[in-house]
């Protein structure tokens, strides 16, 4: 298994996760051509991917999704619940296919393991992914950190790890009040210590990449996030990846 973000931040979101044959997408929140440019960027075409794995339905998430699939011919894995908000973004045409927050199902060579999380959405989800040897789990776009998400991200051989903000930064800055209180709010978004202290908790033994995402340009820095996470695993700040909203971050492959 492989794993590559084409960028991370409110302004776009995208994952691509290949093993075996299969190659897909994690939430699109790129336009078409912008998702096409980035994708050549990794030697890959919107031709090879398998699907696209839908997380929730705010813009920087799935803005372009219905394009991409359209023009490609791809499914689209989506919680009934996203749909429902966002019936509207969807051309005729798509194939879409509900699913159950917590049912797995297979693409390909990668079974998929989907799981609730605390969020300010209609029916949320984020997803751990195997390819019958190796986990990755993927934590973005979360206001607190659950029992249930503990275990799932537990023992993963990989997490992309959200960490949007630093409390102080986030509490100092020019937000408006209401738009702090929703950031950092029980259903809005990681901050760097919540991260850290989910690493803290779980058995990271086999853990071989981490790579924090989803960062505020505004609230956060990489270096702040780093050193948190860092300060969890007991690790130097370099073993950490920073997927950043221009470049995401480049292949990490499990072995």
């Amino acid at each position: 298994m492989r794993f590559a973000s084409l960028g991370s931040g409110s302004e776009g979101n995208a994952l691509v996760v290949c093993a075996g044959q299969t190659c897909v997408l994690v939430d699109c929140g790129f336009s078409l051509r912008e998702t096409e440019r980035r994708l050549a960027r990794l030697n890959l075409t919107a031709s090879q991917l398998s699907g696209i794995l839908v997380t929730h339905e705010h813009g920087d998430h799935i803005a372009g999704v219905s394009k991409l699939a359209k023009r490609h011919n791809l499914p689209v894995w989506i919680t009934h619940g996203t749909l429902r908000a966002q019936r509207s973004a969807f051309e005729r045409d798509v194939i879409l296919t509900e699913i159950h927050p917590e049912e797995s199902f297979s693409v390909g060579d990668i079974e998929v393991h989907p799981y609730s999380v605390p969020h300010d959405s209609i029916e949320p989800v984020q997803y751990v992914l195997f390819d019958g040897q190796h986990r990755l789990g993927v934590l973005t776009d979360a206001g607190h950190v659950t029992p249930h998400i503990e275990s799932m991200l537990n023992g993963c051989d990989a997490l992309v790890l959200e960490c949007n903000h630093d409390a102080e930064m986030l509490a100092r800055g020019n937000y408006p009040q209401s738009l702090k209180q929703r950031v950092g709010g029980h259903y809005g978004h990681l901050n760097n210590q919540q991260s850290a202290a989910l690493l803290s908790k779980i058995d990271c033994g086999r853990l071989q990449h981490l790579v924090a995402a989803h960062l505020s340009q505004r609230n956060n820095s990489p270096e702040l996030a780093v050193r948190a996470l860092s300060g969890a695993l007991n690790c130097t700040a370099d073993w950490i990846a920073v997927a950043t909203q221009t470049e995401g971050v480049g292949w990490r492959e499990l072995v």
